[in-house]
């Protein structure tokens, strides 16, 4: 750690804090954050949940995820690039009821896409797409995939995981349901980004948890604002289908073929 200067905290969880540091030895602007994280106050599955996330962090080389540069061990540092547009929890919160173009949506979208499909294809789920895990660089333009704190690699492509992880209002049906999920459950929580992106708020939300999940496992929500084009809100409303059948996969992928966006997220 001699190496970085220290700016400031930026972020703070239960076993350790995020700094955003300066390398005094690279070059241009220099700056990255560095993840602390207190092995100790850890229990042995917990320690090795962080060392899994060295690992997965290491194998991704992608312009739409936030790049990993090293890591220290003893205590745990992580070393990694800093996105200097915050994240789009934050850029959403900041449009203050004014919705974003469809041109804007669309760009963030497809990135997320690209950096979600570099993700499936080394057989890793993320678990945890939501709008603070999307992080924003070069005044807003670029999103890049971020936090795999929960992150699971797959045996295979259509390896079934059970374990009820990620946010509330991003679950998908199979995590509620507690039934089966693979790749498909991280596709639902990208639904739920690209729903909050044009509307500014979630599409599933509830007094409780009970009332939230009843609503995920329905799939209903409000929606959205006729100012977006039908073939986005019908993209929205593929997405959101609970138990998607072989052939509205089909149209879904004939939808983003002819936008251009990648129909990997469609299986």
């Amino acid at each position: 750690m001699n190496s970085y200067e220290i700016v400031r905290q930026i972020g703070e969880g239960a076993f350790g804090k995020a700094f955003l540091v300066r390398d005094k030895h690279g070059g241009g602007d220099g700056r990255c954050v560095v993840k602390h994280i207190n092995l100790a106050k850890m229990s042995a599955r917990e320690r090795e949940a962080s060392r899994k996330e060295v690992m997965l962090l290491s194998k991704m080389k992608h312009p739409n995820i936030v790049a990993f540069f090293r890591s220290f061990q003893g205590v745990l540092y992580i070393v990694m690039e800093y996105c200097d547009g915050g994240d789009l929890m934050k850029r959403i919160n900041m449009q203050r009821g004014v919705p974003f173009t469809e041109e804007q949506v669309l760009d963030w979208f497809v990135q997320i896409c690209l950096g979600l499909k570099h993700i499936h294809d080394r057989k890793i789920l993320h678990r945890d797409i939501k709008t603070q895990n999307i992080f924003l660089t070069s005044g807003g333009m670029k999103a890049k995939l971020g936090d795999f704190g929960i992150a699971r690699m797959l045996n295979n492509t259509m390896e079934l995981a059970r374990t009820c992880v990620g946010t509330p209002y991003y679950l998908s049906p199979e995590i509620c349901e507690s039934r089966p999920y693979n790749n498909k459950t991280d596709i639902w929580s990208l639904g739920c980004v690209l729903y909050e992106l044009c509307t500014l708020r979630h599409p599933f939300e509830g007094s409780s948890l009970r009332q939230l999940v009843g609503k995920i496992c329905r799939g209903r929500y409000n929606p959205v604002s006729s100012c977006y084009s039908y073939d986005l809100r019908l993209l929205l409303t593929q997405l959101f289908k609970v138990r998607a059948s072989h052939g509205l996969l089909q149209e879904m992928r004939q939808l983003l073929i002819g936008w251009c966006l990648p129909d990997h997220i469609l299986y």
